[in-house]
């Protein structure tokens, strides 16, 4: 199994100002691919302090890119729904060039109402939104000269440039939450899929929905499952969790806050469930996520632990994506946490999924 980083900027310029916050995120960036971490990543969002910082990842990831080496280079996610798939594509390519072919794609359908309202575009078109920019990026990226005419973009012959260094492009990610068709449809098209824990036994049965598609489709292999969580790890115990509980209660509450809109009578056909989804976080705490396995939290025999018991309820998976510096915790402690992953926990699960 492999780890990697990611960063979800959930801070307001009162919190962390915006140059500190990058700062810091580029250094322990720099940090990972030294420690032999897999894959740096970063999200797209707006307006509002849970990932306000970051509407362009594809920016951050080319700054990464130059003070990284090996790492891996991945959109956690971009969003199709409120980018035109031309310039999406232009500038995937133009990335993909600056890492010399490092670059893999996540896409994802938004989620937050307030996003969708100010850029006028109606929830209900999530999905459609969604297949229709992935399957005009995907067009753009392996082909030239591509004509499109799609409900929402339509455009003559065009080559997109740059072309891409990875044939015949970087490799896709779908990223999901708790539709099921969102991960089979992943498993039928032959992305990988990266999700958000929402429970052990949930959990498994939606990777199985995912592997099972894959399979049928024929596609070779078993296709790939990467699961992000937040992570802090003390040498101390009962450490880890007085430093981290907190920050993430603060990335909860600031997560239930953009998305409140879903438990004020927002509702579409496109997100079913996301208001007893949301309505479910508020109830949740740090003390929750880390008993359900969301977030990784103690001593490495605690972490390793955590991990093992995860993938007990889950399955399988082949890659955690962590979150190592979430809402306002230093960057020196999340610094401290990562070399001790690093050489404490991470060797137990290499060279292959967890075992349980």
């Amino acid at each position: 199994m492999d780890f990697g980083v990611q960063f979800f900027p959930c801070v307001g310029p009162k919190d962390v100002p915006p140059a500190a916050y990058f700062r810091d995120a580029l250094a322990l960036t720099e940090l990972a691919d030294s420690l032999g971490y897999d894959h740096v990543r970063m999200v797209e969002h707006y307006f509002h302090p849970y990932g306000g910082y970051s509407p362009n990842p594809l920016l951050f990831l080319a700054a990464a890119a130059q003070r990284t080496k090996r790492l891996r280079l991945m959109s956690g996610a971009v969003l199709p729904v409120f980018n035109n798939p031309l310039k999406l594509a232009g500038e995937i390519g133009m990335l993909d060039a600056i890492s010399n072919g490092r670059v893999e794609v996540g896409f994802a359908r938004a989620f937050l109402p307030h996003e969708f309202s100010r850029f006028g575009v109606p929830l209900d078109e999530s999905r459609a939104r969604f297949d229709e920019g992935l399957e005009a990026v995907t067009q753009l990226l392996e082909h030239e000269d591509v004509a499109f005419n799609g409900r929402f973009h339509a455009f003559p012959a065009t080559t997109s440039l740059p072309r891409p260094t990875q044939s015949p492009r970087p490799p896709f990610w779908v990223a999901a939450l708790a539709t099921e068709s969102s991960f089979v449809n992943a498993g039928r098209q032959g992305h990988s899929i990266m999700a958000i824990p929402v429970g052990g036994g949930e959990m498994a049965r939606l990777i199985m929905a995912y592997r099972t598609a894959w399979k049928e489709a024929g596609h070779p292999g078993n296709g790939r499952v990467m699961l992000a969580f937040h992570m802090f790890v003390h040498e101390e115990p009962g450490a880890a969790a007085r430093i981290a509980r907190g920050p993430l209660n603060r990335y909860i509450a600031s997560l239930v806050d953009a998305a409140s809109d879903w438990t004020a009578g927002t509702s579409s056909a496109d997100y079913p469930g996301y208001d007893k989804i949301i309505a479910k976080l508020k109830g949740d705490s740090f003390e929750s996520q880390v008993a359900e396995g969301s977030a990784f939290v103690g001593t490495p025999a605690e972490v390793t632990e955590q991990i093992r018991t995860f993938a007990a309820r889950s399955g399988p998976f082949e890659i955690g994506s962590l979150q190592v510096n979430f809402n306002d915790l230093p960057v020196d402690l999340a610094a401290t946490s990562m070399r001790l992953f690093a050489a404490a926990v991470a060797p137990r699960f290499k060279q292959t999924e967890v075992k349980v």
